[in-house]
């Protein structure tokens, strides 16, 4: 494809003369994924032709270097104009910089599609590779990062778990640590915003929410739930069965024992650094919906021995 060291950049690309942007871009890519070196590993032929490649790009894609290519032919680069002076034939690409090879393309695409050469921050000729810092612009740098809300049912927050998450097309595994909290923020490095033209990545932030439960709140480092007992089991105490989280456990309730006060179960909480916060169960009341005549003779025997007024103090305190 060279004659006299002239090389025809159309027919490097297999585009016709004419071809716009569009077609002369998709050519490039398609082109530079088949004679890539990480898939051609060692192959110096492939190697060669993909730098013939990205050259023919980066000048075709440049519209001040295309129109004095098609004006000058071979003696297009000594015509003057932004991106004179290195030859053609130096290109050179420092393969080993880039993560993937989407991350080499994306950035090749925007260093040499910027528009305006050399001019403005661009490609500035064949021979030394990228310049470094390529793509900054004057001020503070684009903010790539980027965040995203997860929702977590209570289990997975207590337990951790992985998600599978779609990223930019891409699938991401997230470990969800045991613990987490509503608030909480998991930070995924290199999985924010990609900038054009230079394959940068931000950082991609997770806010935890964690939704309600029927059962459990969580209040701190302590889980907390309402704890039903019945009218003996609140007046006489006893043993009784309750949840954990951990499954079932027996606790002892202390006879008359007022509803508002909390059964305190130390470690058997919200996991902690270095262990677990406490579980605490708030009695409630929970009478039966339907009675039987042996539960109605007994509640009726009790109302006629009960010997004082539940609101006599509440009465008093209530007069304004």
């Amino acid at each position: 494809m060279s004659v006299n060291g002239y090389r025809d950049y159309f027919q490097v690309l297999g585009v016709e003369r004419g071809a716009d942007a569009d077609a002369i871009k998709r050519a490039f890519r398609r082109l530079a994924r088949q004679y890539h070196p990480d898939v051609n590993p060692g192959d110096k032929n492939a190697e060669a032709r993909f730098k013939e490649v990205s050259e023919a790009y980066e000048v075709l894609s440049d519209p001040d270097k295309r129109r004095r290519y098609e004006q000058f032919g071979q003696y297009w680069n000594q015509m003057g104009g932004p991106g004179s002076g290195g030859g053609p034939g130096g290109f050179d690409v420092d393969f080993g910089r880039y993560g993937n090879f989407d991350d080499f393309i994306n950035d090749l695409l925007g260093r040499f599609g910027a528009g305006g050469g050399a001019s403005g921050g661009g490609f500035a000729g064949f021979g030394s590779g990228f310049p470094a810092g390529f793509g900054g612009r004057a001020g503070a740098p684009p903010d790539l990062d980027a965040e995203a809300t997860l929702n977590l049912s209570l289990s997975e927050a207590f337990r951790g778990c992985e998600r599978t998450l779609a990223v930019n097309e891409e699938r991401v595994q997230v470990r969800i640590p045991a613990g987490v909290r509503s608030g909480s923020r998991l930070r995924l490095k290199g999985k924010g915003n990609l900038q054009p033209g230079t394959g940068r990545r931000g950082d991609l932030y997770l806010n935890l929410q964690i939704q309600a439960h029927p059962v459990w709140r969580l209040d701190g480092d302590q889980l907390r739930a309402e704890l039903p007992l019945s009218l003996d089991e609140l007046a006489l105490g006893g043993e009784v069965v309750v949840a954990t989280p951990d499954g079932e456990a027996t606790v002892q309730v202390p006879p008359g024992m007022s509803v508002g006060r909390s059964l305190r179960l130390k470690g058997k909480g919200w996991p902690i650094k270095g262990g677990r916060g406490d579980l605490l169960l708030t009695p409630v009341l929970r009478l039966p919906e339907t009675l039987s005549e042996r539960e109605r003779e007994l509640l009726a025997q009790l109302r006629q021995a009960r010997s004082a007024d539940p609101r006599a103090g509440w009465i008093r305190s209530a007069r304004l």
